[in-house]
């Protein structure tokens, strides 16, 4: 893992940023606190805000600039590169990863082109539109659809033939654009990347229905496997495919890159990338990170350091 750059807790002054205005906000303000109470805990110079579409409030906060802003948040405008490129404006440091990597990651059809430059294997499937596909199915069954550029799975639908034309059971609250991928079964595989370093892959097994939204953020409905109890060349494969996603899409920090993996066929492809991984008391980050011995603690301080180290080059 590549050498950070030391700094003094309590001469730190860190700007933690959580909460938003999208459909990961409960998400954002859980891992928001638990961050808050490590800064906290390890005597930074800490202060909070959750964000509203208020920029004069951000810049308010902003000021004096802080050594570095702690980014918290999840999902649409603050994980796709908007709130980077303000950041970048203002010349403040902040973690994670930079304007252009999270734009490119956010993007699922945009992050999969990068995935297949890089070899790295993908689902089949394309972008439809919403209402080209309603009464009649894009592809064969089973099939996913999701949003461009949601996370935490929202907006997440596995159709099955049995459940007829799509009009007939969803409404669609997101953009007229949607990603039509092929349903892989088998393993719901994560592998985080920290650094230059890929830490573990771990299994998410749901009790029940697939890895959604519930299934993430409820406790006791998901049981976290590590290490994912697979053959080890798919193992290595996963830990590989992940680093090099990370490096092509060119992020900063912390990413976890999900994956489906197919027991009988021996299958594996990337599903996306996260740039701003959760870390609540169920998110995988944190999970994968305290099971190769790194605590909670050390790992939101290494945040910091690599965001000082990576200073303004973005």
């Amino acid at each position: 893992m590549t050498t950070r750059k030391a700094h003094n807790p309590k001469e730190t002054k860190v700007a933690l940023l959580m909460g938003g205005w999208n459909t990961e906000r409960e998400v954002s303000l859980s891992s928001g606190k638990a961050m808050l109470e490590s800064l906290q805990r390890q005597g930074y110079q800490v202060k909070a805000l959750d964000l509203t579409h208020n920029l004069e409030e951000l810049l308010h906060f902003l000021t004096p600039k802080p050594d570095i802003v702690f980014n918290g948040l999840h999902g649409m405008y603050v994980e796709d590169g908007r709130l980077q490129g303000i950041l970048d404006i203002l010349e403040i440091p902040y973690t994670h990863s930079g304007a252009r990597a999270s734009a490119i990651a956010m993007h699922k059809p945009t992050a999969k082109v990068f995935f297949e430059l890089a070899g790295i294997p993908c689902a089949k499937g394309g972008v439809f539109n919403w209402d080209d596909i309603q009464d009649r199915h894009p592809m064969h069954t089973p099939y996913v659809i999701k949003p461009l550029d949601e996370g935490s799975s929202v907006g997440v639908h596995i159709i099955h033939e049995e459940d007829g034309p799509i009009n007939n059971r969803l409404s669609w609250s997101f953009q007229k654009e949607v990603l039509v991928e092929e349903y892989i079964p088998g393993y719901e595989l994560s592998c985080v990347v920290m650094g230059d370093k890929s830490l573990g892959v771990i299994e998410l097994r749901a009790k029940q229905g697939f890895y959604d939204y519930r299934a993430k953020y409820t406790d006791g409905v998901t049981d976290h496997i590590f290490p994912a109890p697979v053959p080890k060349p798919v193992y290595d494969n996963i830990m590989d495919y992940a680093l090099k996603a990370h490096k092509i899409i060119g992020c900063a920090g912390v990413s976890r890159s999900d994956f489906r993996y197919d027991p009988k066929t021996g299958r594996v492809c990337i599903l996306e990338i996260n740039t701003q991984p959760g870390c609540t008391t169920l998110s995988i980050v944190p999970d994968v990170a305290s099971h190769v011995g790194i605590s909670f603690d050390k790992l939101v301080s290494w945040l910091i350091e690599d965001g000082l180290c990576q200073g303004l080059r973005r």
